[in-house]
């Protein structure tokens, strides 16, 4: 049989022929030691130049197209094309991986580069968005994610002399970006005026924030910040693809050829030419070998040919064709050299000068093959037209034969030894044979057969079938060649792959030895005369690859040759694996290979899928539900060990005890006092356990989706750290490092990814695909943590970290066996695994020095002593061992004979396969495939100590009438008795010829029953276990079986075919068969009287039988209820319609019991939790307490005689449960497990409307705002408008235009306004954002926040600054308490999240800040869609967390100093409205919101959280809480919807203190200094009582403070408590200071409380202006005092404002259509009028003071004539007007007004008369008084280019009529020049509002704008 192994011999890679300049740049680099680094194809190349040596580092999987080299010069960073592109560093000297960094790019990785230290590499992906990376790549960690540009990005660098900012550059446009925190912000390039936007190609950072970038045309743009500020002009003739800064200058290279260098001004130096042919780009195809001498000689599409000398790696002639060349051969005698080319001609040179022998062209198609005959006499040349021509050499090439015979084009050909045959292959795969040199076809296949070929090349024969792998035909193998004297064939293919194969191979899927390098398709490959070397050749990367070959040694030294490194595949990967015939897998582990762990439905979906149910519970919710039982259960032991599928899964802990694992937990079993205790963290199948090297901490991985890896701890059972995230379908292997720091992690995905945790951190440190086949087990060396080893199916490897990646090499023995077991030796280097077969290998590094028989069959477990190891494996021997493994000290046989008599059960087996061993306190224990633990003296008697059953599933369970014992009956084929009192122990076993599903007591007790799953069932003696007697009637499972009560005359058998038998047990006769179900039978009772039977079907049918003879009952609902029933088990039913959960299509209650007292139900289900109702549970959806334990399936739940205890078995887990009944006093102190019902109660407390308000509010943000008003018509920058008169040319007869608008500069000169600065801001957000107000520097200073913006107010200067990074509004703010960072602020703001990759930049963002610099200290771009509603430090003040306002309500906690993520969760389906970190702790914090509290602690990166638990409380009931607040001793204050504030002592509640507050309690704050406790709320101010009250430490006691705000009810959003004083924020945006002492009040901020603002009116002659607002006040503010001077109300929201031209007359029109003019003096109204009923919009006095027009949202304008007195008469309006008046002006003379309308129309009106003006002439000569129109092509230019949804809604012209500044909906504030009447005008923005300026005006000398906020009411 043909040998099907790899051949031994291999290839190593000595010579790149080529550079890669096409598509990439900045790829060329010297490096330290003056070698030269780049790259070609998927090899980085290290030349040096001075000895002519290369090195290579093969560690990528495709092309390479970026490089970068660290500032040290020695390492070098390359990144690569590809699906999941990935970046490796690594070492220029040594060539080996220093790091890898992985998984966030895709499609390919365009540009890289180092930071000045070297610490941080950028690198800039091809994907859509070109994201751009900044990562720590020691760490493999990424810093900083961020969407670079919508098109190609071409260079990016580090600006070295400033630090934590970049450039980049690309298509048309050019970044600076800054790094802060996790945030890369971008600033665009402004190009301005300076030069052309246009594609930047390169870039170099200078000093002074100056940088150089050469442009696509040449020029060499120079940036200032992000300006443009000068351009070099033609540098160079085309673009310059490539720029260095040095220490002299700089240098510049193009696509002209050209090199300049240039001084550090970037004044010229000097020029180096390199112009050179045009070089196309173009494939490499033909390759021939010099038949004598060491040369190669190729030929490519760019018309040149070469030679090249294989041994001094050198070009030694070159020379062009005319036509692009094809293929190559040299003649037998060395001197001509034939070329074929792409037209269908042919041309011989001579070698030796490359003269032209000859050209001849018969063909049209490309020639593709061409050789000579082996006595040199003809040329054989295949061309694409499917015919071979032969040429007679000596005939000066005279055709003298044609082949015709292919189909399709030739491909390959080869002569016999004796020229007379030649062998040709056709693209149709077909191998034709010709005579030579005539060229007939040979048909008969005996001539053939003595046939001897010269050279193989051909792909397709018998001899070259095994290069194909087994079932397929693809034809991607583009070249082979053979090595007759080594028997090796070596083939090229089209995916970059060189490989060996041995020759001749016959078989089909042949094994092979590969090697990577080329990029994609390798055209060409050739053996060398002698056969050194192999010369491989690729097509698109055009490079030529020369392989060594190095034939296999006899000798041993070679063993230690390590082979080269590289990441996935070792560069000689063998093919799948080397064995040509796999041996005989041991069964055990054949099976435990197959197992799926993968579940239909995890229990992480269970949220979505109750949100989809949601529907049905709100018909539900209404109805009254009942409530859950009172008494409750709790675990107490667990009969069962998880050995038939787990390895070395179980420990001695520090303190002696033991622990392994079951189902879903963590079991710490105490052997002295034989008591369990439990870890109940996972909620699914634990599958790995491992101990941390000190004994304390246990790590456990589970089953899951996203299945997750717990670190706990034994003693108090508490989580320490939770890994989650990374692995898919389960965790199958773990292990601890010997320093405890790391953890190394297996999963159960189909690469089974091994990853390596630094577990307290949560933090991933490095991550692989480990291997296809399963892993088994994984260990880190015990002295170096950076290496590690995993052994599996056909698998040994060695890693060791590299970044965020591993890199291994096969451990190399001649077959790979599957090893089930390893561990590390005495040294770093000595390993020892375990095999399958029984032997044990002992390694050195990687290399198998040799192996020791062990045991028979498998070695499943081993474990490493002080002196010596311990072994154990499937033959059941437990081997002890010297250090070495040379000699076996001790045996001990796992057997009945030697069980000691403490043993808590019975040996099923003698020899039981061993599948854990561990030593500790003198002992040896030992897990067993049967679910057996024992525990081994050294001495030799054995005690067992746990056990269950084995592998099948459990689905019998009964208990007995009178005694504490139960008997269970499982797939595995036996039946046990278990003692349920005390001594937990396994009382009986029998095995059975079939596995059971059902089991039951006789009344009595004396009898057992036992249905199997073949139909049959048997009755044995309840002691013996012996037979009493057995029946055989069905052929389908026994699914029930029930003794009738009282004697036990009847026994009921239910089978799976649907039928109920009853048999007389006396007479041992069948007496009646019950038909009539559908299918089936699921559950059977008994009634008292023993005459009916009751029986639920699969098909969810109740059917009732009648006994003995099985008559079918049909019984109404209501006379069920009233059977007196003995037991129930069913699940259907009226009395049970309750336990039936909400997605019950999912889940399915698989069995229920009733205790005996008939008061609680208790049931279990799919999901494994196991349910306890108040029976009977009528109505839908009851509600229950819930515990976790079993992992899938309860398949079996039953009370004991006496109700004291319930017994549950798990199905697949195997355990039977034991779980202790407790009534309702003795639990209350305990920590309860159960968890509440899935669906809260609909009362949640109360109703208030701010709280309605605050949980419904949209946030939107400011790039997706609408228009305010409801306009409609063509914008102003869309209309066409025709050429007016007055733009023709003046003439100079014509009189001059007169001014636009009126000045009152009194003697100034006339001096544009350059720009704004923001002063004052008035007004703070309280009516929807709470705890936003904080005490800064001992009280002097205060923090809050409106709109954008955070403020800082000095109290005793009253001056304000400002904080304006953020750019929409800010929701929250916290202040951090830790004296280490004082001042320290950070603020989250609105945002949205588009889900995609990188985080937008629009996404919600939180800024930490200094309140006193305002420096940006870190931002947090977050994962909350929508916005961040509340922050909160950590008591260190190192961590930040975040709540968002996405649908999730997710939390998050930050590292905010370096901006990392630590930790995220979605935390409620409702909104939260406070998260807070508990002030003394770093990892508990507590969130409250809509009907939720829940208590959070972070463990490493997960967070874990309980909900409160309320049952402790009488009537409590979960309320909204609004506030939360902490004491001492774990204490926890929650404020109330209803005024109330619950107590919670860790999550359970303890005490409520009733109406704290009348209304809601809003606010709460700790005051860290004393512990009291501030609350605040919505309350009338009365005697006793107000809305702020200061409390004790414990909520006992208060004092209640009374706000004078004069408003009927008061309501607190915001408090903090200072030095004896107390800060408060109102619902009606006041921020007041209390005095504790004397409770005196002082406001300090005022605003207005509701918004929109749309009135403003400044004062002619004061800098005072007025504010009218929804809030229905209208207030004057004194700008240089910086305060709210009067305030009055109006009782109805007003809308505009105005001043008369002297100053002493306001009018007010407000919303109702009322107007109102007041006295400024007295502030009485002089006359008020109502002849409108909607809106008035705006309101004016005309310049003369004698008209008021009233401008109303009924489209008309009204004229009053203020001389006739204060009854204001109506003396005209404007009639015709298309839509809203917006604005109006008067002009100057007060002859005409001037009306911008919401169509978008401007119009002209004369007053007094109302006519509307159209003559364009009269309106451009029209002065106007003042300008606030939107509307008029003076102002076209506002309007900018992305107002399609948003409008620019208010304008103000400057009294010195130079300038406009104007708001939009967008929120900005714009300053232009005026007229502005071209489209789109310059313009500088200033931002700060929320969405919506409504209105904006210049005070009277121009010194202050002020803008009017919509949304943010300042």
């Amino acid at each position: 049989m043909a040998d099907r192994t790899a051949p031994n011999c291999h290839l190593r890679l000595e010579w790149v022929y080529g550079y890669r300049g096409h598509q990439c740049r900045n790829n060329l680099y010297y490096t330290a030691a003056k070698e030269i680094v780049y790259f070609v194809a998927g090899v980085g190349v290290v030349y040096n130049a001075r000895e002519h040596k290369q090195k290579f580092y093969l560690g990528h999987n495709d092309d390479i197209i970026s490089l970068a080299l660290h500032p040290e010069r020695v390492l070098v960073a390359t990144g690569q094309v590809g699906k999941e592109p990935y970046i490796c560093v690594w070492d220029s000297y040594t060539t080996q991986s220093v790091s890898i960094l992985k998984d966030m790019h895709t499609h390919g990785i365009a540009c890289l580069a180092f930071d000045l230290e070297g610490q941080c590499l950028v690198s800039v992906g091809l994907d859509a968005k070109n994201t751009i990376c900044v990562w720590d790549w020691r760490k493999g960690k990424v810093l900083a994610a961020a969407p670079g540009h919508t098109d190609r990005i071409f260079d990016i660098s580090w600006d070295l002399y400033q630090p934590s900012k970049l450039v980049s550059c690309g298509v048309k446009h050019i970044k600076f970006w800054s790094l802060c925190g996790n945030a890369l912000t971008p600033k665009r390039g402004v190009f301005g005026k300076t030069g052309d936007l246009q594609t930047i190609l390169c870039l170099a950072c200078a000093r002074d924030e100056v940088t150089y970038s050469g442009a696509l045309n040449g020029d060499i743009y120079v940036w200032k910040g992000i300006n443009l500020i000068r351009t070099v002009q033609g540098a160079h003739g085309s673009g310059i693809f490539s720029m260095n800064a040095c220490e002299e200058g700089f240098a510049t290279g193009g696509r002209d050829g050209c090199i300049r260098l240039w001084d550090l001004n970037f004044k010229p130096i000097t020029v180096i030419d390199l112009k050179e042919t045009d070089q196309g780009y173009k494939e490499l195809w033909a390759l021939a070998v010099h038949p004598t001498k060491p040369l190669a000689m190729t030929g490519s599409d760019d018309r040149s040919v070469r030679i090249w000398s294989l041994i001094d790696h050198a070009l030694i002639a070159r020379c062009n064709m005319e036509e692009p060349i094809r293929c190559a051969a040299v003649s037998t005698d060395g001197i001509h050299l034939g070329l074929g080319m792409k037209d269908g001609s042919f041309t011989v040179l001579r070698v030796r000068d490359m003269t032209e022998v000859v050209h001849i062209k018969d063909r049209k198609e490309a020639i593709h093959e061409l050789k000579y005959s082996p006595d040199g006499a003809h040329l054989a040349v295949g061309s694409n037209d499917s015919s071979v021509d032969i040429y007679g050499v000596v005939q000066r090439y005279k055709k003298v034969g044609e082949c015709v015979g292919s189909t399709s084009f030739i491909t390959h050909m080869d002569w016999s030894t004796d020229s007379k045959y030649l062998q040709t292959n056709d693209g149709t795969g077909k191998r034709l044979f010709y005579r030579m040199p005539s060229g007939k076809e040979v048909t008969n296949r005996e001539e053939l057969k003595m046939v001897q070929w010269a050279s193989w090349t051909c792909v397709i024969g018998a001899e070259v079938n095994g290069i194909w792998p087994k079932y397929t035909d693809i034809n991607d193998i583009n070249s082979v060649d053979a090595n007759f004297s080594n028997q090796v064939l070596v083939t090229a293919d089209d995916y970059g792959l060189v490989k060996l194969f041995r020759y001749p191979c016959v078989r089909k899927g042949a094994k092979f030895k590969k090697y990577l390098g080329h990029s994609a398709h390798i055209t060409n490959a050739r053996w060398s005369h002698d056969y050194q070397w192999v010369i491989t050749i690729g097509g698109a990367d055009h490079s030529v690859f020369q392989w060594k070959f190095v034939q296999e040694k006899k000798t041993k030294e070679t063993v230690h040759i390590a082979p080269q490194e590289t990441l996935a595949d070792s560069n000689s990967e063998e093919s799948d694996s080397d064995q040509s015939d796999v041996p005989e897998m041991d069964s055990e582990i054949e099976q435990e290979t197959q197992l799926t762990y993968r579940r239909q439905v995890y229990k992480e979906d269970l949220p979505q899928l109750k949100e989809q149910c949601k529907e049905k519970h709100r018909a539900m919710a209404t109805k009254k539900r009942e409530r859950p039982p009172a008494s409750g259960v709790r675990l107490h032991f667990i009969h069962g060990y998880r050995g038939y599928d787990c390895r070395s899964n179980l420990f001695y802990t520090q303190t002696g005890e033991i622990v392994y694992h079951v189902a879903a937990l963590g079991i710490v079993y105490n052997r002295q006092q034989n008591t369990q205790r439990f870890y109940l963290g996972h909620d699914d199948d634990i599958l790995c356990l491992a101990i941390h090297p000190l004994k304390d901490y246990v790590a456990t991985g589970q089953v899951g989706r996203e299945s997750s890896i717990h670190i706990w701890e034994t003693e108090l059972l508490k989580p320490m750290s939770v890994l989650k995230g990374f692995h898919q379908v389960g965790v199958c292997a773990l292990d601890f490092s010997a320093d405890g720091k790391r953890l190394a992690s297996v999963g159960l995905d189909d690469n089974h990814t091994i990853v390596l945790w630094d577990w307290r951190k949560g933090e991933k440190l490095s991550a692989i695909r480990g291997s296809k086949d399963k892993i088994f087990v994984v260990k880190i060396n015990p002295y170096m943590p950076d290496k590690l080893i995993t052994a599996g199916v056909k698998h040994m490897r060695f890693w060791h970290k590299a970044g965020g990646g591993l890199i291994g090499k096969k451990g190399s023995m001649g077959k790979t066996e599957t090893m089930m077991c390893a561990v590390y030796g005495w040294t770093e280097e000595m390993v020892f695994s375990g095999t399958c077969t029984g032997d044990i290998c002992i390694w050195r590094d990687m290399f198998l020095l040799k192996t020791v028989k062990g045991h028979d069959g498998p070695v499943f477990s081993m474990h490493a002593l002080e002196k010596g190891f311990v072994t154990g494996g499937k033959d059941g021997m437990v081997a002890l061992w010297d250090d070495t493994f040379e000699r076996c000290l001790k045996t001990y046989a796992i057997k009945r004979a030697v069980l000691a008599p403490g043993s808590k059960g019975l040996l099923l087996e003698d020899n039981p396969s061993i599948r854990a061993i561990s030593l500790g306190h003198g002992h040896i224990l030992v897990g067993t495939k049967n679910g057996e633990i024992l525990e081994v003296d050294k001495s030799g008697p054995i005690t067992l100590l746990v056990q269950g059953h084995m592998e099948g599933e459990v689905w019998g369970l009964a208990t007995h009438p009178h005694l504490p014992l139960c008997a269970t009956v499982s797939d595995d084929r036996t039946l046990r008795i278990w003692d349920l009192s005390p001594s937990h122990c396994m009382l009986a076993v029998r095995k059975l010829k079939k596995g059971g599903r059902c089991c039951c007591f006789s009344p009595d007790g004396k009898g057992l029953a036992v249905g199997l799953n073949d139909g049959s069932f048997l009755i044995v003696n309840a002691d013996t276990l012996e037979d009493l007697v057995s029946f055989h009637h069905r052929k389908d499972v026994i699914s029930d079986i029930r003794f009738s009560p009282g004697a036990g005359k009847y026994l009921a058998v239910a089978s799976g075919d649907s039928f109920v038998d009853i048999y007389n047990v006396m007479s041992s006769k069948r007496v009646g068969v019950c038909k009539g179900s559908l299918n089936y039978i699921t559950h059977l009772d008994w009634d008292k009287r023993g005459k009916l039977l009751q029986v639920n079907t699969s098909a969810k049918e109740q059917l009732f039988f009648e006994a003995p003879r099985g008559k079918r009952q049909t019984i109404p609902a209501l006379e069920v209820e009233k059977i007196d029933w003995t037991t129930w088990t069913c699940v259907l039913g009226t009395s049970v319609e309750g336990i039936w959960p909400v997605v019950s299509e999912v889940s399915e209650v698989t069995s229920a019991c009733l205790s005996n007292d008939r008061k609680v139900l208790a049931t279990g289900d799919d999901l494994g939790y196991i349910k306890l109702f108040r029976y009977p549970v009528k109505g839908k959806y009851a509600k229950f307490k819930r515990y976790v334990a079993h992992s899938t399936h309860v398949t079996n739940v039953r009370w004991t005689h006496d109700d004291a205890l319930l017994a549950s078995v798990g199905g697949a887990d195997t355990c039977l449960m034991i779980w202790n009944h407790e009534a309702e006093g003795c639990r209350e102190m305990r920590q309860c497990d159960s968890e509440e019902s899935d669906i809260e109660s609909e009362d949640d407390g109360g109703y208030d409307s701010d709280v309605t308000r605050e949980n419904e509010i949209v946030y939107i943000i400011k790039a997706l705002s609408t228009n305010v008003r409801p306009m409609s018509g063509i914008k102003p920058h869309m209309q066409h408008k025709e050429p007016s008169v007055d733009e023709r040319p003046p003439v100079s007869r014509a009189l001059p235009i007169p001014e636009k608008l009126q000045t009152n500069n009194v003697g100034k000169k006339k001096r544009p306004i350059e720009d704004l600065v923001l002063e004052l801001v008035f007004g703070y957000r309280g009516n929807d954002c709470r705890n936003n107000v904080h005490y800064l520097n001992e009280g002097a200073d205060i923090i809050y926040h409106t709109a954008s913006v955070g403020i800082v107010l000095n109290l005793t200067t009253a001056c304000q600054s400002f904080y304006v990074e953020h750019s929409d509004d800010i929701l929250c703010l916290t202040i951090n308490q830790h004296p280490k960072f004082p001042n320290v602020v950070a603020t989250g703001q609105v945002g949205m999240f588009v889900r995609k990759l990188s985080v937008a930049a629009t996404s919600p963002s939180i800024h930490v800040w200094d309140a006193m610099t305002k420096q940006t200290l870190s931002v947090l771009r977050s994962y909350h869609s929508r916005g961040v509603c509340s922050v909160s430090f950590s008591a260190t003040g190192k961590l930040l967390l975040s709540v968002g306002l996405d649908p999730e309500h997710t939390l998050t906690v930050w590292k905010w100093q370096e901006g990392a993520k630590v930790a995220s969760r979605s935390g409620h389906t409702q909104r939260i409205f406070v998260a807070e970190f508990r002030p003394d702790s770093d990892t508990q914090f507590v969130s409250v919101g809509i009907k939720h509290v829940r208590f959070w602690t972070l463990a490493g990166r997960a967070l874990l959280s309980k909900k409160g638990v309320l049952s402790a409380v009488e009537d409590a009931r979960m309320q909204t809480m609004l506030s939360v607040a902490f004491g001492a001793n774990n204490l926890t204050f929650t404020g109330t919807i209803s005024g109330d504030v619950c107590v919670w002592k860790e999550h359970i509640l303890v005490r409520i203190v009733a109406k704290a507050h009348t209304g809601p309690v809003f606010t709460m704050y700790t005051t860290l200094r004393d512990g009291l406790i501030v609350t605040g709320g919505k309350e009338r101010p009365s005697k006793e009582g107000g809305a702020l009250k200061l409390w004790d430490q414990e909520l006992k006691r208060c004092r209640a403070f009374r706000l004078e705000t004069g408003q009927i009810i008061d309501c607190v959003r915001s408090v903090c408590r200072g030095k004896g004083k107390i800060l408060v924020g109102t619902r009606n945006a006041e921020i007041i200071e209390v005095g504790e002492k004397n409770a005196a009040c002082n406001i300090l901020v005022n605003g207005h409380m509701d918004g929109p603002i749309w009135g403003l009116g400044t004062h002619p002659t004061r800098d005072v202006f007025l504010s009218a607002a929804e809030d229905g006040t209208v207030r004057l503010w004194d700008i240089p005092e910086r305060k709210m001077l009067n305030k009055v109300n109006l009782g109805h929201p007003a809308r505009t404002v105005s001043y008369s031209p002297e100053g002493d007359m306001v009018a007010i029109g407000m919303k109702n259509g009322e107007f109102i003019i007041l006295l400024v003096t007295s502030l009485k109204i002089w006359g008020k009028k109502r002849d409108r009923r909607s809106a008035i919009q705006d309101i004016r006095f005309s310049p003369n003071s004698r008209y008021l027009a009233v401008g109303s949202s009924e489209n008309a304008v009204d004229f009053y004539d203020l001389t006739l007195g204060p009854q204001l008469n109506r003396i005209n309006c404007c009639r015709d007007i298309p839509s809203f008046v917006m604005q109006m002006d008067f002009s100057a003379d007060s002859c005409y007004v001037q009306l911008s309308t919401g169509a978008y129309k401007r119009l002209v009106h004369e007053v007094p008369s109302g006519k509307q003006v159209t003559e364009q002439a009269l309106i451009d000569r029209i002065t106007w008084a003042t300008w606030t129109s939107v509307l008029g092509d003076e102002v076209l230019g506002i309007w900018s280019r992305n107002t399609d949804k948003a409008d620019v809604t208010c304008a103000c012209v400057s009294h010195s009529s130079l300038n406009i500044v104007t708001g939009d909906d967008f929120g900005m504030v714009k300053l232009l020049d005026f007229p502005c009447p071209e489209k789109f005008a310059k313009h500088k923005r200033f931002l700060g509002h929320s969405p919506h300026v409504t209105n904006i005006r210049f005070s009277y000398g121009d010194r202050f704008v002020i803008s009017a906020g919509g949304d943010d009411r300042r």
